[in-house]
């Protein structure tokens, strides 16, 4: 640890390169992503902005996750990254607890807007002639604003705890970014209290919202059976799909890690699974959502 010019206050992110040539085309293949993920959710955040056919609740709601989604990866990979090409893996307590609270505003955030989305499509399918009443342009604000305040708020909370509880002489983080559940193995005091809350903030930001998420879709696939048209069956269906593939990629792997006690998780499964919910959700949403979208590929040409 030496080499990584580490102090008393400093943390050791151990990061997930391997120091080989695998490592090497791993850091090109996520790099590669990342640039994807910038350029992908810029592009919406842009398309969304300047053409009128596209301001409406759900593209709104759009560019909300695709914002979201920039801050997301920009939290973890750039530092990532700077470890591997520069060796130096140390990180001060200030920056661990700052990266913390920016990942996990964001991943709150992503959970209960993606609930929002899910929303949306349930009363535009479920109840259309309702729909410029139920999703108005205030509900909307209302919603995003809301999954922004909640997400800073327990995120808040979560990294006011790390940052204030003693660690022991060993700072390794085994891990490529500060998550708050492995600082906790390294801690000097009992933390099962607050596991606790950790558990429920899982619960309340990411479990909850998906059993609505399913739900709702489940009604609306219930609608499109009965419905009687063959080109409104086939539109619902493509954009259920669309978002059930994101919820899926990023809800799934995020819960399992996170509702699973600490005896039953190893470093390198929660690094993987990590790397699906920061790192290819964030590339793979603006190319879902333009790919099958005929509005957003319209607007695009």
């Amino acid at each position: 640890m030496g080499n990584y010019n580490q102090t008393s206050t400093d943390f050791i992110l151990l990061g997930l390169f391997p120091s080989s040539r695998t490592g090497l085309f791993l850091f090109i293949l996520i790099g590669f992503i990342f640039l994807m993920a910038l350029v992908g959710n810029l592009s919406m955040i842009l398309l969304i902005f300047l053409d009128i056919r596209l301001h409406k609740p759900m593209y709104f709601l759009l560019s909300q996750l695709s914002l979201m989604d920039l801050n997301y990866i920009s939290t973890t990979v750039p530092k990532m990254a700077y470890d591997f090409l520069f060796a130096n893996k140390s990180i001060s307590i200030i920056g661990c607890g700052i990266q913390s609270f920016f990942f996990l505003a964001m991943a709150c955030a992503e959970g209960l807007l993606l609930a929002s989305m899910a929303y949306d499509r349930y009363v535009a399918i479920c109840f259309p002639l309702h729909y410029p009443i139920r999703i108005s342009r205030r509900v909307c604000i209302l919603m995003i604003t809301g999954s922004w305040i909640m997400g800073s708020i327990n995120s808040c909370a979560h990294t006011t705890y790390i940052l204030s509880i003693p660690y022991c002489q060993s700072r390794s983080i085994n891990h490529f970014f500060c998550d708050v559940t492995v600082m906790l193995t390294i801690a000097c005091i009992d933390t099962t209290v607050y596991e606790y809350t950790v558990f429920l903030s899982t619960t309340l930001f990411l479990l909850l919202p998906f059993i609505g998420i399913a739900f709702s879709y489940g009604r609306v696939l219930l609608v499109v059976y009965r419905m009687n048209s063959a080109e409104g069956k086939k539109k619902a269906y493509s954009t259920c799909s669309t978002h059930l593939t994101v919820v899926s990629f990023y809800y799934a792997p995020f819960v399992y890690t996170y509702l699973r006690p600490r005896f039953l998780r190893t470093p390198t499964e929660d690094k993987v699974l990590a790397v699906f919910y920061i790192i290819l959700t964030p590339m793979l949403n603006p190319i879902i959502y333009s790919l099958r979208n005929k509005e957003v590929i319209g607007a695009l040409r």
